[in-house]
């Protein structure tokens, strides 16, 4: 397998715009520890967003008397078996999602890949819901998921090549024609399934949360792609400025090419199967963090994983209490906060390809 031939394209400027040669090597030590501690405020400050707003509003002291283990069986079920299980795999959900997107982005030096954009999602919605379909569930549905996306992955990466190598072009054309293709495959999917499961399973596939119930296998990904990101960060840190590069300096590319591949869709297809195709999460979050200098993955990642839990929180938040009669799909929200962004990205890599 060879990586993109494109390292003096988007990415490699993208990176090169603040290191430390160019930002001063004091500087650079001290803002991504600042930034972290900001992200952990944000992250903290949005669990507690999610903890007390909804439909059901209750006083100060309900949530001191939360807070001392000693609520009313009321508030306890609606905070402890409604709101803090969905807070919690909302956080989960988005941190894997834009931890995928950091790994993307840095195997394709290309700020616009994410899961959504090159259609992994798309390939483990069709998977998991042909699962759903055939009444599977649980592990089931996750290995679907993950045989799904796996596949989509490598069939952008196999149509995209070209002559010698693959280009941010091809790979990001292929990607979203391919997400079409899974689009129309769940469309028709939705049209033979039983009506009793169709409201549920569009709701699903927009991005929700409310059947969220299994956080633990969601947990334990995080921490293992966690440690794992972390031990490989120095050598993503080489891999960003070019595979010559990074081979040149003792990288062994191959083998780590193929290790981001399988994190990034085992991520992708958890986050899906929890919480259907929810969008531009892994776009938004590691392009807004490098470009606030988070650049080292040793930092970069931990980022990833505190915005785009805090991200998704607040945006589930806003989803089930915008209305007080309906829930939105919280995939409605991202998308709204994605699609502009996304334009104004693609317009400035067209201009610098």
């Amino acid at each position: 397998m060879r990586l993109p031939n494109n390292d003096n394209g988007l990415y490699y400027s993208y990176t090169m715009a603040s290191t430390p040669e160019h930002t001063g090597v004091h500087a650079s030590r001290r803002r991504p520890a600042l930034l972290l501690l900001g992200l952990f405020f944000f992250a903290v400050l949005a669990f507690v967003f999610a903890l007390t707003q909804g439909s059901m509003h209750f006083s100060l002291a309900d949530y001191i008397a939360v807070l001392h283990g000693q609520p009313t069986e009321f508030t306890s079920q609606v905070i402890h078996q409604l709101r803090l299980p969905r807070a919690q795999q909302a956080f989960i959900t988005g941190a894997l999602l834009a931890s995928a997107g950091a790994l993307l982005q840095v195997l394709l030096r290309n700020p616009l890949a994410e899961p959504y954009v090159l259609g992994i999602s798309g390939g483990a919605s069709v998977f998991a819901l042909l699962a759903m379909l055939a009444g599977l569930a649980g592990l089931a549905v996750s290995g679907a998921a993950f045989a799904g996306a796996l596949l989509a992955m490598l069939l952008v990466f196999g149509l995209a090549r070209g002559e010698h190598s693959w280009s941010p072009t091809r790979l990001l054309l292929t990607g979203v024609v391919l997400a079409t293709g899974w689009g129309a495959i769940v469309s028709f999917l939705l049209s033979i399934a039983p009506q009793a499961q169709l409201h549920s399973l569009l709701f699903w596939l927009m991005g929700d949360l409310s059947f969220a119930q299994q956080r633990w296998p969601g947990l334990l990904t995080l921490l293992i792609a966690l440690v794992l990101m972390l031990y490989k960060a120095r050598s993503l840190n080489v891999l960003a400025f070019g595979g010559k590069q990074a081979q040149a300096l003792g990288v062994e590319v191959t083998r780590l090419s193929w290790q981001i591949y399988v994190l990034a869709s085992l991520m992708t297809a958890v986050a899906v199967v929890e919480a259907g195709s929810i969008g531009f999460v892994g776009l938004i979050v590691p392009h807004v963090l490098r470009l606030l200098g988070l650049h080292d993955h040793r930092f970069l990642i931990p980022g990833c994983m505190l915005a785009g839990g805090g991200l998704l929180l607040v945006a589930d938040t806003l989803a089930r209490s915008l209305f007080t009669d309906i829930v939105l799909p919280v995939g409605v929200l991202t998308a709204a906060l994605g699609v502009p962004v996304f334009i104004v990205l693609l317009y400035r890599g067209t201009r610098s390809l």
